[in-house]
C-alpha cells in the first residue's frame, strides 16, 4: 500500500499509542470496558500500517510516587486506584502490542520511541512523558520533523484525548482513530470527541482515514 506520508504531501507522519497497558484493560487495577480488544485491534493496525509511519511512539503509565493522584477513596476525576506501577506487569506494554512493536523496532523504515510517564505526579498527556534519555515527547517530535500525528490507545476519554488536544495546541496535524481505542463510559467518549473536534482535531475512524488518504 501507498505510504500514508507520501498520500499526504510528504508530510511526516507519527502514530502515538497512548497507554495500551494491562493496567487499563480488563483484569487490570482500572480496566476499561473492551480494553483487551482494544490492543488486539491496534496490534493488527501496527502489522499492516506501522511501517507506513515515520515514527511510532508509545506511552506508558510509569508511577512511582505520584502523590494524590493515587487514593484509597478514589473519586475518579482527580483521585484514582493504585494503577500502572513502574516496574510491574501491568504497567508494561500490553502483550498483543509488545511483539509487534518489538518487531517494529528492528525495521529500517521508521524509528519507534518510548515514553514513560507520571513517575512523581498525574499525567494525562503523553506530551507529559520523557523518552530514555530524558527527551520530551514535543522535542522527540521536532527532531524527526513531524507535522501530522495520529492517536489512538486508552482511555479515549482520558489520556488519548490530553494527548491529542496537547498535540493539537503544539501545531501538529491531528487526527484521533475511535475505533482503535475505547472511552471510560460511552457518556464520556461522546464529550471527548466533542472537545477534540472543537479544538480542530481530526475525529474519525482508521479506515475512513485511509480512504480519505487514498482518494
Amino acid at each position: 500500500m501507498t505510504r500514508m506520508k507520501s498520500l499526504a504531501h510528504g508530510a511526516v507522519r507519527a502514530l502515538l499509542v497512548v497507554d495500551v497497558q494491562p493496567t487499563f484493560c480488563e483484569g487490570g487495577a482500572l480496566a476499561v470496558d473492551g480494553g483487551n480488544a482494544c490492543a488486539e485491534k491496534i496490534a493488527d493496525y501496527l502489522r499492516e500500517h506501522g511501517e507506513d509511519y515515520d515514527i511510532v511512539i508509545t506511552s506508558q503509565d510509569w508511577h512511582i510516587d505520584p502523590g494524590e493522584h493515587f487514593s484509597d477513596t478514589p473519586d475518579y476525576v482527580d483521585t484514582w486506584p493504585v494503577h500502572g506501577v513502574a516496574h510491574t506487569d501491568e504497567a508494561a506494554l500490553h502483550p498483543a502490542i509488545k511483539p509487534v512493536i518489538d518487531d517494529l523496532i528492528q525495521s529500517p523504515k521508521l524509528s519507534v520511541v518510548h515514553i514513560k510517564k507520571g513517575e512523581y505526579s498525574a499525567a494525562y498527556s503523553a506530551f507529559d512523558g520523557t523518552g530514555n534519555v530524558g527527551e520530551k515527547l514535543q522535542a522527540v517530535l521536532g527532531r524527526h520533523g513531524v507535522e501530522k500525528v495520529d492517536v489512538i490507545g486508552l482511555a479515549l476519554s482520558h489520556c488519548v484525548k490530553q494527548t491529542a488536544l496537547d498535540s493539537a495546541a503544539n501545531g501538529f496535524t491531528t487526527w484521533c482513530f475511535t475505533d482503535l481505542s475505547e472511552p471510560v463510559s460511552p457518556e464520556q467518549g461522546k464529550q471527548a470527541v466533542e472537545e477534540m473536534t472543537a479544538a480542530g482535531i481530526i475525529v474519525t475512524t482508521s479506515d475512513q482515514a485511509w480512504a480519505e488518504c487514498e482518494n
